[in-house]
């Protein structure tokens, strides 16, 4: 039985439940009523169901065109299934210009990422600053601060965010009282370097100088072991600036 009173459209069961209703004014749909939880299934122009949600079960299922459960959500468990036998998944996570930041790929077990390295997340030190780029040390609490002695074997990475690149992990994202840089460990990243103390070319192996939060070319190997940042992927002739780096502590 139905009745539609002003913009609201009301379906009851034979216990007088109002299982189905619709408000027009908010465009608001309501399946089920205590006591006779609602199901919403979809069939397809072959007469197969497509789409069902089950209420009851707290379970969403989307089916292929040859009837495989494709999406398969299960609520109580949080449980979530994209693929099937036959057809796998794939999961795309869109950014603002409408391009996969993130591809999980079920067919290759891969995941893609559109940026560029693993991060950590590090509190600054006291009264510390570190701008994207910089390259940082650990102190004797373990948080980190800009570099400002040459080949320093406390070498933790370079802040993340500079240049084009951006961190595609961050690891260890939390609250704290200090504030928190997200510290290149893996990857490639944009690196402040100076080449006053020596041309840096591609392929160069990278160290901590004595210019605040800035690398340069790990001229001598013997100091450089346990103190290198990472490797140049552009040269530097002279000055100061921004660098990609591979990033590999060693």
């Amino acid at each position: 039985m139905a009745e539609r009173i002003s913009d609201r459209l009301v379906v009851v069961d034979g216990n007088d439940r109002e299982v189905l209703q619709f408000d027009a004014r908010f465009a608001v749909l309501d399946l089920g009523a205590q006591g006779n939880e609602g199901d919403l299934r979809v069939r397809g122009e072959d007469g197969e169901f497509k789409f069902h949600f089950d209420a009851g079960r707290l379970l969403l299922i989307v089916r292929d065109a040859s009837g495989r459960d494709v999406l398969h959500f299960q609520g109580i468990n949080s449980q979530l299934r994209v693929g099937a036998q036959g057809n796998e998944g794939d999961l795309y996570v869109l950014d603002a210009d409408g391009e996969a930041s993130i591809h999980l790929n079920g067919g290759d077990g891969d995941i893609l990422l559109q940026n560029a390295d693993c991060a950590e997340e590090f509190d600054l030190g006291e009264e510390a600053t570190a701008e994207p780029g910089t390259v940082v040390v650990l102190d004797d609490d373990g948080s980190v601060r800009a570099g400002r002695q040459p080949y320093d074997r406390r070498v933790a990475g370079v802040v993340s965010g500079a240049g084009e690149h951006r961190p595609g992990i961050v690891l260890d994202r939390r609250h704290s009282a200090r504030p928190r840089v997200p510290v290149a460990v893996m990857g490639k990243v944009f690196c402040r370097v100076d080449a006053t103390y020596g041309p840096v070319g591609v392929g160069d192996l990278l160290t901590t100088s004595p210019t605040t939060g800035h690398a340069m070319t790990a001229a001598d190997p013997v100091k450089a072991a346990g103190a290198v940042v990472g490797k140049a992927l552009k040269p530097l002739a002279e000055g100061v600036g921004l660098v990609p780096v591979l990033v590999s502590l060693r």
